[in-house]
């Protein structure tokens, strides 16, 4: 393999939050892997430390062991071949490739300072209204829940009642218990809520109500603060969502997910059911009984 010069590759930086949170993620990676499962054979000594070494992980992706330390120290940039070179040594997927590469600056990051919520067009109040057997979230930045049809409503909750700085989907999960009962798979969901959170907070790193938001969040909840600094990221999918409604039983759903062309920073959500399945009859029963042509059930930012 022919090793990479990491001193012609390395441009020293000053010390960047981006950087930081580079070497703390490559770290935890790190971490999770064991010499077997990377093709490294067994040298039968003890270790301190779970996970590789540094200079295990620098001789798989060809650098050398001084410069992935100081990788790991947020001390150095590294090029994309670097990158890429570790995201394949550390069995990295594709969004969290896309995170290291954001976090070195390697990808167009929005603006800065993103303190004011989004709004939402007429076009998507429309959709979302014409959606009536199935539940409809639109999501900005940061996981924002910018605007929601009748039938999330009467699924969720009445999103309406949270005051409008506190309307935020990460924010509902860890904060309103009735949210940890309605989800059958809550730890698992909130899990990868907080991924996705992770992923966004590399898009707009000096957001001062992301800050807040995980400041707030750490503080309150454990399981939210052990998530967090395990760094994982993810991009949101589709994927299956189980509830277990308080007046119409169990319910499966597939879920989906649309960039908004107008704001790539927003995301429709939705959640469907199979017709004739037996949650697709429990929506038609839920529908007729919450007056879902009722204006005082929408919700819009």
């Amino acid at each position: 393999m022919r090793r990479i010069a990491a001193t012609c590759e390395a441009v020293r930086v000053q010390r960047e939050p981006g950087l930081d949170e580079l070497g703390a993620f490559l770290k935890a990676r790190r971490a999770e892997l064991t010499p077997d499962g990377v093709g490294l054979p067994d040298s039968g000594e003890p270790r301190r430390v779970p996970g590789l070494r540094r200079e295990e992980v620098a001789r798989l992706a060809a650098i050398s062991t001084d410069y992935y330390i100081r990788l790991e120290q947020g001390r150095v940039q590294a090029s994309t071949a670097v990158l890429d070179a570790l995201a394949q040594v550390l069995r990295l997927d594709g969004d969290q490739r896309e995170y290291i590469l954001t976090l070195a600056g390697k990808t167009v990051m929005s603006p800065a300072n993103r303190a004011a919520r989004q709004g939402v067009g007429p076009q998507m109040r429309y959709l979302l209204d014409d959606l009536t057997l199935t539940a409809g979230f639109v999501i900005g930045r940061n996981t924002d829940l910018l605007a929601w049809n009748a039938m999330a409503a009467a699924l969720v909750m009445d999103f309406g009642r949270i005051p409008e700085e506190h309307r935020n989907y990460v924010r509902v999960l860890f904060t309103e218990p009735a949210i940890r009962v309605l989800y059958t798979d809550w730890e698992h969901m909130a899990r990868l809520a907080v991924s996705h959170l992770r992923m966004d907070s590399r898009r707009n790193p000096h957001d001062p109500r992301l800050t807040a938001l995980v400041e707030e969040l750490s503080v309150l909840d454990r399981q939210f603060r052990l998530w967090w600094t395990s760094h994982d990221v993810a991009l949101r999918a589709g994927g299956t969502r189980l509830l277990r409604h308080p007046v119409v039983g169990e319910l499966t759903f597939e879920r989906s997910t649309f960039t908004c062309a107008e704001d790539p920073e927003q995301q429709l959500v939705v959640w469907t059911a199979e017709p004739g399945s037996p949650t697709y009859r429990a929506l038609r029963c839920l529908a007729a009984g919450t007056e879902m042509a009722s204006e005082g059930l929408d919700g819009v930012a």
